[in-house]
């Protein structure tokens, strides 16, 4: 079943049970394993908690508010916001809500535990750049604006994809060693690279992408070009705007396991485990175990 046409589509709120109930279950699945947590005094902080809701109600904004069917039936510039808060800014804030607690009952079934690979930085890179460009490309998406299940798909797969992105810099779950300060750095910087570089596609291309916006371009009274110019614009600033965050997010964080690092050391820690330990915020470490008796 197809849309309607983009000349009679309404433009307002979306009421789709299915994605509102599977954002419901996240929602109502964090707060009773916090609840948990919070009996056993390990709960996330209320900061990542509020994150964790603003995500949801990110995502929530982006799928039923008249940005999805304005942006589905009207004009590029519409799709591409509600394409980046559902990629983007809805995954980011959702995984700095989580934690290996919170997460842990999850990862107990085997299947779902072998998933957490997707956020190791090897992995998750490349599956974003895959899922954000092919998307993107002409033929995937004007077949994903004909059709409701490829175009959910779509949705879910960026935001399964800005995920595992995230998760790899957030590391709600402990990461590869290497991957460091520095190196999440480098990671953000490349991530934003690649995605400036669609933008800057958008916005110097001499001809518009996608054919399929023509008729609510002219209903809106904006022209095809400047439409797809404008959709590439917010995405540059969007991303700019994140990567100043996480890079200020990155250097505290730096600057805190700096000082943590050096007080474990102080304490007569063993450098890498005091490396390790300042990473993941742990002030103490496990005393060794005694030598065996002769």
């Amino acid at each position: 079943m197809t849309p309607a046409p983009a000349t009679t589509a309404a433009v307002g709120w979306a009421l789709d049970p299915v994605p509102l109930a599977g954002i419901a279950l996240l929602a109502l699945g964090y707060g009773w394993r916090v609840r948990a947590l919070a009996r056993r005094g390990r709960a996330p902080a209320p900061w990542r908690r509020l994150c964790f809701y603003a995500g949801i109600v990110v995502l929530v904004l982006a799928l039923v508010s008249p940005l999805d069917t304005a942006g589905e039936s009207r004009v590029f510039y519409l799709h591409m916001a509600q394409h980046l808060l559902i990629g983007d800014i809805a995954p980011l804030l959702i995984v700095v809500g989580l934690s290996g607690p919170v997460l842990r009952p999850l990862l107990a079934g085997l299947p779902v535990g072998r998933l957490r690979r997707l956020a190791s930085p090897l992995v998750a890179l490349p599956l974003w750049v895959l899922v954000f460009y092919s998307w993107h490309l002409p033929v995937l998406y004007e077949a994903a604006l004909e059709d409701r299940a490829l175009h959910a798909l779509e949705h879910a797969l960026f935001f399964a994809a800005g995920l595992a992105m995230w998760a790899a810099v957030i590391e709600p779950l402990p990461g590869p060693a290497w991957f460091g300060s520095g190196a999440k750095a480098a990671y953000v910087l490349l991530v934003r690279t690649l995605a400036a570089t669609l933008a800057s596609v958008f916005i110097w291309a001499g001809h518009p992408f996608y054919p399929g916006y023509a008729a609510g371009e002219r209903l809106w009274g904006i022209s095809p070009l400047a439409d797809q110019q404008i959709g590439g614009a917010i995405m540059f600033v969007e991303g700019g705007l994140v990567t100043l965050v996480v890079f200020a997010w990155l250097f505290l964080r730096w600057t805190t396991e700096a000082e943590l690092r050096q007080s474990l050391l102080d304490a007569g820690a063993d450098p890498r485990a005091a490396t390790r330990a300042a990473r993941y915020g742990r002030r103490a470490l496990a005393p060794p175990a005694p030598p065996p008796s002769p």
